[in-house]
C-alpha cells in the first residue's frame, strides 16, 4: 500500500490486523457493555421530539432494507440507520466519556458498526472488534489534540466539538472493517471523512439542539465513506498529518502525532472510558455526588442560604455561563448543561443511580423551588480543581445554610470511570431505567443477554429487530 509511514496508514494497518487477530478479552467485555448502554439510550431517546424528528426525516428519504433504527419496523439504508441510532445515543446527553480527551467515543462508533454489521451480515465476534478499534482510534485522535501544557483539548479551545470530528474517524474505521475492506481501503476511508468529519459546541452554551444531530452524522458519515470505497473512491494517505491534513485544517498543526501511535495494539484505551450515571453533561456529575451526598448529611433546600459551587476553570464555560442562563434553564436539555441544576437536583434527590432520566425534564427545569434555590448558586474557578482536570471532573461544593454553618463536600473522582466503576449490576440498572416502559420484560431480557455474548452471535440482526418495535409509556 502507498507510504505504510503515514499516520492513517499506522492506524488502518492496526485496524486490519486487529480484525483478523482479535482484541484482548477485557477489552471485547468493555465494548459489549458500551453496547448494551448504548442501546439502552437508543430507547430512552424515543421520548424526546427531537428524535421523532430525526425519525420522520430520515423516513422521508426512502432507500434500499439494509438495517435498523431502535424504535423503527421497517429497515432503512445502513446510513441512515447509522444516523438516526447516532442521533439518539447521543441525545439524552448519557453516553460515556473518555478523559482528558472529553469525547464521547461510543455514541457515533457503535451506531455506525451496527449499521454496517446488519447491512453486511457480519457477526456478533467481528462487530465487536471493529467497535473495539473504532473506538480506540478516535481516542487516540482526540487525544493527539490534547494539550498537556493548557491542560485541554485544543479542538474544545477552538468550540470543535471533538466527539463528532474523531467519532467520524473512528466509525469510518470500524464500519470498513466490517465490510472488509484491507488496509488500504480503511486507509481510504479515513482520508475521505476527513471531509466529512464536523461539529461545533456554541449550543452547548446558549441553547440549541443541533448537538444532537452531532454524532449521528459522524455516524452516517463512517459508514458512507466506508461504503464509497468499495464503490471505488479513494483519500490522501496524508490525511492526518499532511499540509492541508485533519489536523493542519482542525488544529492548525498543532497535534501530538505520539499518541497516535505509542503502543498502538498493546495499550488500549477502551476499558477505561468513563460510563456515565447520570444523563447530563458529564463535567456536573460531581456537582450532582455532591448534592446527594450534602443531602444525606441532612442538608435541605430550605436550608441553604448561598451554594459555591467551585470546578475546573475550563468547564465553567459548559455549566457556568452565562450564569444567569444556568441558573434558569427553560428545557431539561438545558438543565443538562447547568452547573446550579445539578447540585440543586442533587439536594431535591431522584431515581435511577442517584438521578434519573426523569430529573430532567422541562417541568423541573422551570420548577419555581429549583428555580429559587438555583439562583443562589455561584459557579466559580479553582485552583485545586484545574490540577486534577481533565483526568476528572472535580467539584467543590459549599453550603452556607440559613442558620449560620459552613457544609462543605468535595467529589474529586467521577463515579463511573476506573477509580469508581459502575458494577456490572449498576449498568444493568441503567438499562433497565433506560429501557422500562418501552420494551416489555422478557424483551429486555433478552437483549441484555444476548449483547453480553455479542462475540458469540451469528448475526447482530436479532438484536437490532428486538429493539425495532417499542411500547408506549
Amino acid at each position: 500500500m502507498a507510504d505504510e509511514t503515514t499516520l492513517g496508514a499506522r492506524l488502518a494497518e492496526f485496524a486490519a490486523r486487529s480484525a483478523t487477530d482479535g482484541v484482548p478479552a477485557e477489552v471485547a467485555a468493555s465494548v459489549r457493555q458500551r453496547v448494551l448502554d448504548i442501546l439502552g439510550l437508543c430507547v430512552a431517546a424515543h421520548r424526546l421530539e427531537t428524535s421523532a424528528a430525526i425519525i420522520e426525516h430520515l423516513l422521508d428519504q426512502g432507500g434500499n432494507p439494509q438495517a435498523h433504527i431502535v424504535g423503527v419496523p421497517g429497515p432503512v439504508t445502513a446510513a441512515q440507520a447509522a444516523f438516526g441510532n447516532g442521533v439518539l445515543a447521543h441525545s439524552l446527553d448519557y453516553d460515556d466519556t473518555h478523559l482528558p480527551s472529553v469525547l464521547h467515543p461510543s455514541a457515533s462508533v457503535v451506531p455506525a458498526a451496527l449499521a454496517a454489521a446488519e447491512h453486511a451480515g457480519a457477526d456478533g465476534e467481528q462487530t465487536v472488534r471493529a467497535i473495539a478499534v473504532g473506538l480506540e482510534v478516535a481516542v487516540r485522535l482526540g487525544m493527539a489534540g490534547y494539550d498537556h501544557k493548557l491542560g485541554n483539548s485544543v479542538f474544545f479551545e477552538h468550540g470543535q466539538h471533538a466527539t463528532s470530528i474523531t467519532g467520524a474517524m473512528g466509525s469510518a474505521v470500524a464500519a470498513s472493517m466490517l465490510y472488509g475492506a484491507d488496509a488500504k481501503g480503511i486507509l481510504d476511508a479515513l482520508g475521505i471523512t476527513a471531509s466529512m468529519a464536523a461539529g461545533i459546541i456554541e449550543a452547548n452554551r446558549t441553547g440549541g439542539t443541533v448537538k444532537r444531530l452531532h454524532c449521528g452524522w459522524a455516524a452516517q458519515s463512517g459508514v458512507t465513506a466506508a461504503q464509497l470505497v468499495r464503490k471505488g473512491f479513494t483519500g490522501p494517505p496524508t490525511v492526518l498529518e499532511g499540509r492541508f491534513g485533519f489536523f493542519e485544517a482542525w488544529l492548525h498543526g498543532n497535534f501530538s502525532a505520539e499518541e497516535i501511535t505509542r503502543d498502538l495494539g498493546q495499550e488500549w484505551s477502551v476499558p477505561g472510558i468513563f460510563f456515565k450515571p447520570y444523563p447530563a453533561n458529564h463535567f456536573t456529575h460531581t456537582s450532582i455526588d455532591a448534592g446527594l451526598a450534602l443531602r444525606a448529611r441532612g442538608v435541605t433546600p430550605e436550608s441553604v442560604e448561598r451554594i459555591t459551587v467551585a470546578v475546573p476553570s475550563a468547564v465553567i464555560r459548559t455549566i457556568g455561563q452565562p450564569i444567569e442562563t444556568k441558573r434558569t434553564p427553560v428545557t431539561g436539555y438545558q438543565a443538562q448543561f447547568s452547573g446550579p441544576y445539578a447540585v440543586v437536583a442533587g439536594l431535591f434527590g431522584g431515581g435511577g443511580l442517584g438521578l434519573g432520566l426523569d430529573d430532567f425534564s422541562d417541568a423541573l427545569a422551570q420548577d419555581p423551588q429549583r428555580r429559587a434555590l438555583m439562583a443562589k448558586v455561584d459557579v466559580v474557578a479553582d485552583a485545586r480543581c484545574d490540577e486534577i482536570y481533565p483526568y476528572q471532573f472535580p467539584a467543590v461544593v459549599t453550603v452556607r445554610t440559613t442558620d449560620g454553618r459552613e457544609i462543605v463536600e468535595e467529589v474529586l473522582t467521577n463515579r463511573g470511570g476506573p477509580q469508581r466503576p459502575l458494577a456490572d449490576e449498576e449498568l444493568a440498572l441503567k438499562f433497565g431505567d433506560n429501557v422500562r416502559g418501552r420494551l416489555s420484560d422478557d424483551t429486555a431480557t433478552e437483549v441484555k443477554e444476548k449483547v453480553l455474548a455479542l462475540g458469540e452471535l451469528p448475526s447482530v440482526a436479532p438484536v437490532l429487530k428486538a429493539l425495532s418495535h417499542l411500547s408506549t409509556p
